[in-house]
């Protein structure tokens, strides 16, 4: 029964967003090396100097395991998620954290936006903007993906290589497992996305381990505009840096999943400087949409790399049957504002689009194709 005035409610709606004005709390937790102390403690003085002057950044803390002293704790803050998300996956980052890395055993980076703050004798501390930031409900999966670049005239061959090779194992471990891949290809650009039951990390090493996945590194290899080695672990984890392309918004619909929805997915290259923005604005009208129980799409995934933006649907009908929500540009006004912050040019468009039918011209030539989409069973 729907209560007058107000819009029916959608149950159980999966929501994440790194734009929803949270300060980030990023946690590294490190195992050393024996006899690395003193280096792995110039390396963090030194990687502290650096990072104090990057954009966003507010503070840091090294902390060590009282019971076990070869045990670290590195926690940052940062203003919000976006700036260390482009710090810590720039060739900057990659740099900087060189040596730390040459010192420890394992390490895993974690993520957590602030929510709530307690201070001494149990004062609930303000937002900085007087609201708390929403608590989302999530489904226990991490969604990412990686991109890369592919030389041109080898589009056709790299697309066939994508389109059969053979899925690795899902299971991980105990604890971890590859749920789904889907494989996207715009012009020369590939983008992979992952969906992860477990440790991120620890599935992408398990993936680029397995000999199916090197069987089609191998046949890619003449056809990549970078080279990368996956079976060196240093060329490896550089890679996966250099590729890495968070979800940074994400929307999915209560209640059981639709076997017919399909997999489409958009990509938006920003003017300089302007990727953040763009995202932003594509990821701004899943919140409207949240309620409304006649919504076409299912589900929403916005990734950002720099001024790489892809946006992901999962809807039944076809995308130009509701070309402005496929898009994430229903509000009014939000095709303009788009269209200034697209590399129009790079998406081969020489006018910006206008009114309805420049809604399906972006909708053709933002349009990713869909090589290969792979669910693990019983996922």
């Amino acid at each position: 029964m729907t209560v007058s005035g107000r819009a029916p409610q959608v149950p159980d709606r999966v929501s994440q967003s790194v734009f929803d004005g949270s300060r980030l709390r990023a946690v590294l937790l490190v195992d050393l090396q024996e006899g690395a102390q003193q280096r792995f403690l110039d390396a963090y003085e030194r990687m502290c100097a650096q990072v104090a002057s990057v954009p966003g950044h507010i503070s840091d803390q090294l902390c060590q395991s009282i019971e076990n002293p070869s045990q670290w704790l590195i926690t940052s803050e940062w203003e919000s998620a976006p700036p260390f998300l482009a710090w810590v996956n720039s060739e900057e980052h990659l740099e900087t954290v060189r040596p730390l890395r040459a010192c420890v055993r394992t390490m895993r980076p974690l993520r957590f936006g602030i929510l709530r703050e307690t201070r001494g004798g149990g004062r609930a501390a303000a937002a900085p903007d007087g609201e708390r930031p929403p608590v989302r409900l999530g489904d226990g999966t991490v969604h990412h993906a990686l991109t890369y670049t592919v030389r041109p005239g080898s589009e056709s061959k790299v697309a066939e290589i994508l389109s059969g090779f053979a899925p690795p194992d899902p299971e991980v471990d105990e604890a971890t497992r590859l749920l789904r891949t889907s494989v996207f290809l715009h012009g020369d650009r590939v983008v992979q996305t992952v969906e992860v039951r477990g440790d991120l990390s620890a599935a992408l090493g398990h993936a680029i381990g397995r000999p199916e996945v090197r069987e089609v590194e191998e046949a890619l290899a003449p056809h990549l505009e970078r080279e990368r080695d996956l079976g060196d672990p240093q060329s490896a984890r550089v890679f996966l840096t250099r590729a890495a392309m968070p979800a940074v918004h994400r929307t999915a619909s209560g209640g059981p999943k639709s076997p017919r929805a399909r997999r489409h997915a958009l990509y938006y290259p920003a003017r300089e400087g302007r990727g953040t923005d763009l995202a932003r604005l594509i990821a701004r009208q899943e919140e409207s949409a949240a309620n409304d129980p006649h919504d076409p799409v299912r589900a929403v995934t916005v990734f950002q790399r720099d001024d790489i933006v892809v946006r992901m649907v999962e809807m039944e009908a076809e995308p130009d049957s509701a070309p402005a929500r496929v898009l994430g540009l229903g509000e009014p006004g939000a095709l303009s504002e788009a269209a200034g912050l697209l590399d129009l040019e790079a998406l081969g468009l020489d006018s910006p689009p206008a009114g309805e039918r420049g809604l399906l011209r972006l909708l053709a030539h933002a349009g990713m194709r869909l090589l290969t989409d792979r669910r693990a069973p019983h996922s």
